[in-house]
């Protein structure tokens, strides 16, 4: 007699989602020591007190200069279990009229301790000037140069873009060629492209409101925790600009979203508002 097959368990909603990683740019910010950092709160410990409220941190120092594989492996440690860091690519890379030529600043980049963080590193933000433009030959080689495997981890890499020529159906193509995502950025001067190119999503939220406790009026921080939401469960939300109108599979993805740019002092706040609204 055969034995009779057990039903499958149904996945849960957490199970049929990505992550939803939340936080702000750095956490080296004076104003924060009156608004967000407890009173008398060391300055060394500020780290480990901005993680334990937030999900993830975009450090944006990477940008501007070498790090030492001490530092990167100094914030590994003052981080809990499950926390993220995005690593801002240095702007040696991008700042430059020859994209293809770029090869040497990637390679210190890594080279300089990056994989120190261990589980805790997330994606590497690639960020352009808002006066490049595209040029389809030159970013495909760009796209190329970014390592996808070192020393058996995989990387993951995002672009952002900032010029209106980007925002363009053969871009979207060639970053699923590459399964790159672009950053969504929710800015009053910048290209917003929500379009699905990779296995994760990035959006930087930059229209915060230093006047307002929570950043973002409620309303606005219940919008971004559905589409935060939608895009973790795979789906693509339907009230943000796209560049092409093909959709991307819908797969669950993880999502990074960092409270950040405008409305700085408040941007801890918003950011715990959100990591509430999507528990």
């Amino acid at each position: 007699m055969r034995a009779s097959k057990e039903p499958k368990a149904k996945k849960s909603a957490a199970e049929k989602s990505g992550r939803i990683l939340i936080g702000v740019g750095g956490w080296t910010f004076p104003p924060w020591r009156s608004t967000f950092y407890p009173e008398k709160l060391p300055q060394h410990r500020e780290l480990e007190y901005a993680a334990s409220k937030l999900t993830s941190i975009e450090i944006n120092g990477t940008y501007y200069g070498s790090q030492k594989p001490e530092s990167f492996r100094k914030w590994a440690r003052e981080v809990p279990d499950g926390f993220v860091f995005s690593l801002k690519g240095p702007r040696f890379a991008t700042n430059r009229r020859v994209l293809a030529e770029a090869g040497d600043s990637v390679k210190r980049f890594y080279d300089s301790g990056v994989l120190e963080l261990g589980d805790r590193l997330g994606p590497v933000l690639w960020q352009f000037a808002p006066t490049k433009k595209f040029d389809e030959a030159d970013f495909g080689k760009f796209l190329e140069l970014l390592p996808r495997k070192l020393e058996g981890r995989t990387l993951r890499h995002v672009v952002e873009v900032r010029h209106d020529s980007f925002a363009a159906p053969d871009f979207i193509a060639l970053l699923r060629q590459f399964e790159t995502p672009v950053v969504y950025a929710e800015h009053g001067k910048y290209p917003a492209i929500s379009d699905i190119t990779g296995d994760f999503v990035y959006a930087r939220l930059q229209k915060g409101n230093d006047e307002l406790k929570t950043c973002y009026p409620p309303k606005q921080l219940d919008a971004w925790a559905r589409r935060l939401q939608v895009w973790a469960g795979g789906g693509e939300p339907d009230d943000l600009p796209r560049a092409d109108a093909t959709s991307a599979k819908k797969v669950p993805r993880d999502v990074f979203a960092y409270v950040i740019h405008e409305g700085k002092v408040r941007a801890p706040s918003g950011a715990m508002e959100l990591i509430e609204r999507v528990k």
